[in-house]
Parts: structure tokens; sequence; C-alpha cells
């Protein structure tokens, strides 16, 4: 069941470490705060709760003060590059960061010191945000729960005892316990999603193509997407403007529609603005396939309260059919497990380094080497059979809702849960509702829909046309705007 009770709140004098992009903009614009305030703010939540959480694995201290002190110099001159200005963002640490080590969470590349930024941060930084450190992932971003075996587990902020998912699980503990404002990910099978969905905030995997993989350590090149984690869906549209559109040094970028960055922060409530009428509703598409297969109950109340809420705000919900997404489980496997395999072999890691990997991932790089050509060209064709049944759905539909995981935060260390009658392994359950948008390249978000009796978050997946983010965050800004009782602060550990 869906409570509507609030979790114990943080220590009310870091309010400002749990406020949005927006409201930080207009405060560091009208001075009320100053980048050098807001930076220390975030340090001193880090030095109090990253032992516990075990959520960042470098933080750049000094360098993140220098830069603040250099923001606040552009402000006092100037007016700010964009609503990022100042702003505190941390990185998963499989994007280069120049001059600050880029781990990707292995042994292998525990002293890696990249040369240059990934396109991504180089824009962030361009925009004026301020980088805070590198954040903990699973090994080589091969995983779902940020379980690493090299720099310990990262913890759920809603319960320690749990993983906050991955493989970008250090960029969503930090940003739903007040340790950053938003953060860039990576998904390669939910890898944004389901850490969003585990810790109560939103993650969007935007189209594939849309933002540079360049400076990405990459896992499987083609199923490989690059996007924001934040605390509101106006702020992850506010980062996804920033880091999209073309670039040189990654080519599957360049066929891409421009998207529009927001240039202040009065932009956010306008650009994000319905645009749904009575003669033109809005209209969700809810999958009779797959996507419902096997849910926990309480993940199913969530939905149904969610698809009620669409209802009352005018939406017309939609039964959709996608008879071939079933189809894809093996095909998304086959693909990935050859193209990780492929990557770690041309980079003369794997098999040169096999002990130096954790038992997980190793065994996932050995089990790529069983691929053949012909299961990875099939898996292509039926790719094709999966991209056809969504483009049907959505010449009747806006977007599709389903879960974003099918389960909460699952205890580490636990391999298998029981869902239903149904025994599944954590991998399989965390991957499956997320696995079909990146197989298809299609733009999905996960957003926080409900909580647990227990007091876990449940979130909601919202996958959406090609190039259509924009839609996608119009309609969690909806969503998100109607029920405020999804943001809510963990309890304080």
């Amino acid at each position: 069941m869906t409570e509507k009770t609030n979790a114990p709140k943080a220590d009310s004098g870091d309010a400002l470490a749990f406020s949005s992009v927006e409201d930080l903009a207009a405060l560091l614009a009208r001075r009320k705060v100053s980048p050098v305030e807001l930076m220390e703010t975030f340090l001193r939540r880090i030095e109090r709760q990253n032992p516990a959480l075990n959520a960042f694995l470098t933080v750049t201290r000094a360098k993140a003060l220098e830069d603040a002190k250099q923001s606040e110099k552009f402000l006092q001159r100037r007016r700010p590059r964009s609503p990022l200005e100042g702003i505190p963002i941390a990185i998963k640490d499989n994007l280069y960061t120049a001059g600050v080590r880029t781990t990707a969470g292995s042994k292998i590349l525990r002293d890696f010191v990249p040369r240059h930024d990934a396109t991504a941060v180089a824009r962030l930084r361009k925009a004026g945000a301020v980088l805070l450190g590198k954040t903990n992932l699973h090994e080589f971003a091969y995983g779902v729960t940020t379980g690493n075996p090299h720099f310990g587990a990262a913890h759920n902020p809603w319960d320690l005892e749990r993983i906050p998912g991955g493989s970008s699980g250090g960029s969503a503990a930090a940003i739903a316990a007040g340790l950053c404002v938003a953060s860039l990910g990576t998904d390669t099978g939910g890898s944004i999603r389901i850490p969003a969905s585990l810790c109560g905030i939103f993650g969007i995997k935007p189209s594939f193509g849309r933002v540079s993989c360049y400076g990405a350590v990459p896992l499987a090149p083609s199923l490989d997407h690059v996007g924001p984690l934040a605390r509101t869906a106006g702020d992850a549209a506010v980062l996804l403007g920033v880091i999209a559109g073309a670039d040189p040094l990654d080519d599957s970028t360049l066929a891409q529609p421009r998207l529009k960055p927001f240039a202040d922060a009065r932009q956010i409530s306008a650009r994000l603005r319905p645009r749904f009428t009575k003669k033109r509703p809005l209209r969700l598409g809810w999958p009779r396939d797959y996507f419902f297969d096997a849910i926990d109950p309480e993940v199913v109340f969530a939905m149904d309260a969610a698809a009620r809420s669409f209802k009352e705000l005018g939406a017309i919900m939609e039964e959709v059919s996608l008879p071939h997404v079933r189809d894809g489980d093996a095909p998304s496997t086959a693909i990935a497990l050859a193209e990780a395999t492929y990557v770690h072999e041309a980079e003369g890691w794997f098999p040169a380094h096999a002990a130096d990997y954790g038992e997980d991932v190793r065994k996932r790089l050995e089990m790529g080497r069983d691929i053949r050509a012909a299961d990875y060209l099939a898996a292509l064709d039926v790719r094709k059979r999966v991209r056809a049944d969504f483009g049907a759905a959505f010449e009747r539909v806006d977007a599709i809702l389903a879960p974003a995981t099918p389960i909460p935060a699952p205890r580490i260390g636990e391999n298998v849960v029981m869902i239903g009658a149904t025994e599944e392994s954590v991998r399989s359950a965390l991957i499956r509702t997320n696995r079909p948008a990146n197989l298809t390249g299609l733009p999905a978000l996960s957003m926080p829909c409900g909580w647990t009796r227990g007091g876990l978050p449940i979130g909601m997946q919202l996958i959406g046309k090609q190039w259509r983010e924009l839609d996608l965050l119009v309609i969690a800004r909806l969503f998100e705007q109607a029920n405020p009782e999804f943001r809510r602060r963990p309890p304080v550990h």
C-alpha cells in the first residue's frame, strides 16, 4: 500500500541541499546565497554522510571550492551562463574528468587520470556547473546493484541495508541524501532508471544518439546512453538541455534534431508547461504485454494509483499491445554480452587482467565469448520487430506508462527475490522492465510514484517517441506537481 505520511526529514539547516536547480538558480541570481556557500553546504554533508553511504569514490574538495569561487566572481560581473551556474554536480566515475581519476569502479583503472573531459562533462563545465567529485558504481557499469568488490558497496539512504540500484547507484544515493544537486550517469540496461526508482528521484535515459558517449568508459556501445539523474523533472530537463547535441567525436549523435538548452531558470516552468487540451488530451499507453508479468503487489498498487492520478489530470489511458517485447530478452542479453566482451578484449583488459575483475563481471565477460556472430545478427533482427511494436503503439499514444522496477530496493547481498510465487534473480528483475528502451534506443525516464509500507520508494517509467524527451519531461512535471507528497527526504543517518 502506498503511504501518504512524510518520512523523517533531514536537518532543516541543510534545506539548501534538497532544493531544486530552479530554486537554487533564483537564490544565486539574487545573491541570497553564494556558490561558495552552496558548495560548502554539500561538502559538509558529504563529510558527515558519505562514510555510511559510500556514494562518492572521489571528492575534489579543493578544486570544487576554487571553481565555486570562480563562479562567484563570474556572477558578480555577468549574467549566469545557464541555470546550472554555481550548481554542485556529481559525475559517475566512468565518465572522463580531466585531471581527476576515473576508475570505472574497477581495480584495473584505479589510478587512471584522463587528460580530457567526457563531452557531457565538458558541456556541464561550460554551462557553469561546479563538479563535486566522482560517484560509486557497479564495476565497469556492468551490473545493477553497485555492490562494488573493489571500493565497497554503495548504500541506499532510505535503508542502509539495501542497494541503491546500479550501475549509477552512487549518483542516485548522493542526490537522494542531499550530497549533490544532480549527477550524470550511464544507462546500458537500466542503469540510470533503476537507481532513480530505488532511491526516489528522477532519471532519464535519452534517445540513443541524443547525448554524446565520448569520454564514457564503454560497456556495450549500441546500448550505452549518458543521461542525468536529478531531484525534479525540471532539474533533469535543464541538465539534458545542456549535455545534449551533436558531437563530431561521437558519430551516433550527428543525425539528431536540436534540443534547445535552457537559458535561465524562468524558462523551466514555461517550457515544461503542459501542451494538452480537451481537443488534444494526453494519451498514455498501458502495456498489456510483458511489463506487468511479475510485479510486487505494492508496485502494482502504486502504478494503479498513478494511472488514476493521470486520469484526474485529464489524460486518457489506453491499453496497447507490444507483442514482440518479450522476444527481446535473450537478444538484448546477447548484444550486451558480445559487445562488452569485445570492448574489454580490445582495450587489453580481458582476459589479460581477468584476476583483477570482480567475480560477477568476470563471469559475464567469459559468457560474452560464447555469443556467436549468428546469435548477434539474429538479435539485431529482433530489435527491429520490437521497435516496430513501439512505433505502432505511438501512433495512438504519446507515451507508455510502466513500472520502472518491478520490486523495491533489495537488501545488499541478496541475489534472489520472490515476486509473489515467482523466484527471480535480482539482476533479472531489475533489468526486465528497463531493457526494452535500451534495445530500441527510445527515451525513457523513471520518477517516484509511491512508497512501500516500509517507506521504500517506488518508481514509474515513461517511455516515449524517438527524440521526444521534452514530452516525457512535460508529462513528468505535470504528475510531479499534482503529487507533491512523492518528493521526500530520507531519514537522517
